[in-house]
């Protein structure tokens, strides 16, 4: 979970929201993030046969198409992830060598295309090499972070934090100030199912649930630290007027130019360690989904070192394409990691949709808090979607509706004949009918990238 998003906490979340509205974000993002550990929780303790996570819960849950979408939806959000990671790094770097400038320009594409293909390298050789590296990475980021909310402590001024408490009328009301935190939050917390996505590989089971729930709360108080003991360094409106990554800009605010560099070196190896564990995530999805026939037979193929090399390939050809996409669109940070916050908006639905299923199925003995979690996780589900806003919801529409090509031609590979079954269909046709009218918003002009 603590990737990138940590190190832009303070300038995303002023950007759009004051103090007051971005506490209520955090606390909303609290519930519903506890909410959502404890369903990954109860349904890897309840379930523990279903090793494909986010996928396998909701193709048991509610079929195989809408099981599909959500492997589709978790795949798009991870590499289109790793675009806006590669892009967020480069851009750190070029703190150091402003040859790199924001992240998006041609020396930085050439060098996240050798970053990128030397991740695939390093999991082509096998998955428990790359992930000892990951727990290397995790260490050595988190030094900078509590650093930082250690010497804020000592400058944090009260005046700073509750002035234009509320915001200003520009940034509309409190609701409005409040949605503006939801894709933000969203992003810093996509990795809260890491656990359960790889947990075939678990050695104990009962561990998947406990990584989850003690990584989350542990997340949550980092997180909510940087950014509260931030508006205390610095007045809400300065924040956001700062560059990526703008905790580097308050560090160097409180103790000059070393901090900056202290937390850009961090955001470097974070960004390393997010990369690398991010391409694992985004190669096991489709990998699990192709063996049971769910994705074409392509992304099933392994190497020697049990890696799953077909899968990987295909995804990094993508986000290679992408790169270089970027460097023509000037695609930026804050709008790729809001695209991929918006597809794994379905997988996180229908995982919490399912825990409500088996939650209060009267053959499965549930505990209370699990049943109020299923709940009030699928209502924060349904909430981050209406924040999410019309234009991250019509992109992914368009990229849904990719996605049924694939869903077709592993059917067909199955030999079957009927490719969708009963209201499979109706949720067919609806995702390319919003995906047309997103594609003429883009065109005309309604919609704008």
């Amino acid at each position: 979970m603590i990737g990138g998003g940590v190190f832009n906490l303070p300038g995303d979340m002023s950007r759009g929201a004051g103090t007051g509205a971005i506490i209520i974000g955090w606390i909303i993002t609290g519930i519903g993030m506890i909410a959502l550990a404890f369903v990954y929780q109860m349904l890897s303790d309840k379930k523990p046969e279903l090793t494909g996570g986010v996928y396998s819960y909701a193709k048991v849950g509610f079929g195989r198409f809408l099981g599909f979408n959500s492997a589709w939806g978790y795949w798009l959000s991870a590499w289109i992830g790793n675009v806006s990671y590669a892009v967020l790094l480069f851009g750190a770097i070029g703190y150091f060598f402003p040859i790199f400038g924001n992240g998006n320009n041609l020396a930085s594409i050439i060098g996240a295309s050798v970053i990128l293909w030397l991740m695939t390298y390093l999991v082509l050789r096998g998955v428990k090499s790359a992930a000892i590296i990951n727990v290397i990475t995790t260490i050595a980021k988190l030094v900078p972070i509590l650093l930082f909310l250690v010497v804020a402590i000592f400058v944090f001024n009260f005046h700073k934090f509750q002035f234009q408490f509320w915001g200003t009328s520009s940034l509309g009301s409190v609701v409005e100030q409040v949605k503006s935190t939801m894709l933000v939050t969203l992003w810093c917390f996509i990795g809260i199912e890491g656990a359960v996505v790889v947990s075939g590989r678990a050695k104990n089971q009962k561990d998947v649930g406990k990584a989850t729930v003690v990584g989350l709360v542990g997340t949550l108080i980092i997180y909510a630290l940087i950014t509260l003991m931030s508006l205390g360094v610095m007045h809400r409106q300065n924040l956001a007027d700062l560059s990526n990554p703008s905790l580097a800009y308050v560090m160097e605010d409180i103790i000059g130019k070393p901090g900056a560099i202290i937390i850009n070196l961090g955001l470097i190896i974070s960004l390393f360690g997010s990369l690398l564990g991010w391409t694992l995530l985004a190669a096991e999805i489709p990998s699990v989904a192709a063996d049971d026939g769910s994705f074409p037979k392509i992304f099933k193929k392994l190497n020697k070192h049990g890696s799953p090399s077909g899968s990987l390939i295909i995804t990094n050809v993508l986000i290679q394409i992408f790169l270089i996409i970027t460097l023509f669109s000037n695609s930026t940070y804050q709008a790729l990691y809001s695209v991929a916050s918006t597809a794994i908006l379905v997988p996180y639905m229908f995982s919490a949709f399912y825990a409500v299923k088996v939650a209060f199925n009267k053959e499965n003995k549930i505990e209370m808090k699990y049943k109020v979690c299923s709940i009030v996780a699928s209502i924060y589900t349904i909430w981050l979607l209406y924040a999410a806003g019309v234009k991250y919801l019509f992109l992914c529409f368009i990229l849904y509706a990719i996605g049924i090509l694939f869903y077709v031609r592993a059917r067909k590979e199955q030999n079957e004949t009927k490719i969708f079954k009963g209201y499979e269909k109706y949720f067919a046709i609806g995702i390319v009918i919003i995906a047309i009218l997103a594609i003429i918003s883009l065109v005309t002009g309604f919609i704008k990238i």
